[in-house]
């Protein structure tokens, strides 16, 4: 490809890394000049900041010890008994967690684990004098696990199904036991990718908002972000939220630093293809523990979501969907979260593109290299400003041209199509990569490009996976609360907003009803996302 024919991916990726940039940086800066040189230093010498931290380094510690030990069994339990009734949709309920609007799980355990929840029934018929507080620290640890230990058994659940069958032919002819397997074959696995998954769930524990905004239960038990939000929305405290979200940049650079540290965990050895066959998952001993295990995790999963569906069964369906503030919050719901994917699906397909014919030079230059590494991270950057610093800064920004509702869609829109920018990423970028390698050749040598390009060589391959990207996106932007709750007002109120909102005024049937209603979009979404997927034997997780 010359520059003539790789102008207009260039041109596009430019257009996309500019405008993330712009949002980001313009935020950023707002932040730093309204929050002047001392911002940091203020928040250094506040000793309420100072237990805000704290809290929100601890209960992020607590929550991702937690999730990494109970996900360890768990995914040692799957991998032992590869076969029994219903495993598949076990390792399929484990998904559901991580791509079901938080709000909606919240609920879910407030069902089982509150006051008047079926764990602190079970306690009363035991006779234990002293009920479980969903509010607070454990509820927060409760929640995150919920969330979390999902994506860590997942992961290290792959790690382990990749183990050579070799190993395990050669543990059963030395007759090693569970203890030893553990020892010499699958804790080193599990070693190599720990503290990459353990990064990751921390990030997202420290950077959580909606769980700790729901059940945190007071400024004793509260993070960075929702700290952020009591700021600007309860006490109307400009300088604190800037202070705060500043102080949140510097925790998620540090957290991301580390993260880079980790780096990618090792093949675990060579093997000559044989199918896995596990020998030492068929002791009585160990079956009953592996059960035990499963059985526990199942019931910590699907007892919440039942309880979402049970509840929302009770209310009056029919005369919520018909509330006129119910269908002005789904329209506008659906209005910004079909938006925020087109943008998101069409920014990724832009970076794509641009990567792909730098990569196209037999030897790129400094500067086009630099170019690709700047586009490489752009898809990354709100893990480095979460979004409600994004809203902060823009809200400063805004707070000058008078009334910020006026502009608050377009901002919800851009933040939540960021948000999602690194999932819809990972979907598409291996399936461009794939079909670029399969095609270029043939449609250069036909000389095919433009629209006929597109029409009979692009689209009909990548279809699907734009359109499971834009489902995705449009799902996580459905169930998001942080950008909203900022702007949230009469005139932008969406599903998340709305079922908070009647929680606050103690209105918990229509909070549940509504609950339901989004749920059951939210999953029709990622059914139509991942419809066909499944038949890929092997296929990349898109999650």
């Amino acid at each position: 490809m010359d520059l003539r024919e790789r102008l207009p991916a260039l041109s596009g990726g430019l257009v996309a890394f500019s405008a993330i940039a712009a949002f980001i940086g313009i935020a950023v800066v707002s932040l730093f000049q309204f929050g002047g040189e001392g911002a940091l230093l203020s928040v250094a010498s506040d000793p309420v900041v100072a237990t805000v931290l704290r809290f929100t380094l601890m209960q992020a510690a607590l929550s991702t010890l937690f999730s990494v030990a109970f996900a360890i069994p768990v995914a040692r339990a799957l991998a032992r008994q590869p076969r029994f009734p219903g495993r598949v949709w076990l390792v399929r309920l484990m998904a559901v967690p991580m791509g079901l609007p938080v709000l909606i799980g919240a609920l879910g355990l407030l069902g089982i684990w509150g006051r008047q929840g079926l764990v602190n029934d079970l306690l009363v018929m035991l006779g234990a004098g002293q009920r479980f507080s969903i509010y607070g620290l454990g509820g927060i640890l409760v929640a995150h696990v919920f969330f979390n230990m999902p994506l860590a058994t997942r992961l290290i659940l792959a790690g382990l199904e990749r183990i050579p069958a070799e190993y395990w032919r050669s543990s059963a002819s030395l007759g090693m036991g569970p203890i030893s397997n553990f020892r010499f074959i699958e804790w080193p696995i599990i070693r190599r990718i720990l503290p990459g998954i353990a990064g990751l769930i921390f990030m997202l524990c420290a950077t959580s908002f909606t769980l700790v905004l729901v059940l945190g239960g007071g400024p004793a038990a509260s993070t960075i972000e929702v700290a952020i939000y009591q700021a600007l929305r309860l006490d109307f405290d400009p300088p604190r939220a800037i202070s705060l979200a500043m102080l949140q940049i510097a925790v998620t650079g540090v957290i991301l630093g580390l993260l880079s540290l980790a780096g990618t965990p090792s093949d675990p050895g060579s093997t000559a293809g044989a199918a896995v066959r596990r020998f030492d998952g068929h002791s009585h001993l160990v079956r009953m523990t592996d059960g035990v295990a499963i059985l526990v995790a199942a019931l910590f999963l699907g007892l919440p979501l039942a309880q979402v569906a049970v509840a929302g069964l009770k209310a009056n369906l029919f005369k919520l969907a018909g509330e006129r503030a119910f269908q002005d919050a789904a329209l506008t719901s659906l209005g910004i979260a079909a938006t925020a994917a087109v943008v998101s699906v069409a920014i990724c397909i832009a970076i794509i593109e641009a990567r792909a014919a730098l990569s196209a030079e037999r030897h790129p230059s400094p500067p086009a290299r630099l170019f690709s590494g700047l586009l490489a991270a752009s898809s990354s950057l709100v893990l480095l400003v979460p979004t409600t610093v994004l809203a902060t800064g823009w809200f400063m920004v805004l707070r000058a041209y008078g009334n910020t509702s006026v502009f608050a869609p377009a901002i919800v829109v851009c933040i939540n199509a960021l948000m999602s920018l690194p999932f819809t990423m990972r979907v598409l970028a291996p399936a461009f990569a794939e079909h670029r390698a399969r095609t270029a050749r043939l449609a250069a040598s036909l000389g095919m490009s433009g629209l006929s390009h597109l029409r009979f060589v692009d689209w009909p391959v990548l279809r699907r996976p734009v359109l499971t990207a834009f489902s995705f996106a449009m799902a996580l932007s459905l169930g998001d609360l942080g950008a909203v709750a900022l702007f949230g007002s009469e005139n932008l109120t969406t599903l998340p907003y709305l079922i908070y909102s009647r929680m606050g005024s103690y209105r918990s049937d229509d909070a549940d009803g509504f609950a339901f209603l989004l749920g059951l979009v939210c999953l029709m979404l990622a059914l139509a996302g991942t419809r066909g997927t499944a038949s890929r034997e092997g296929g990349a997780d898109v999650r």
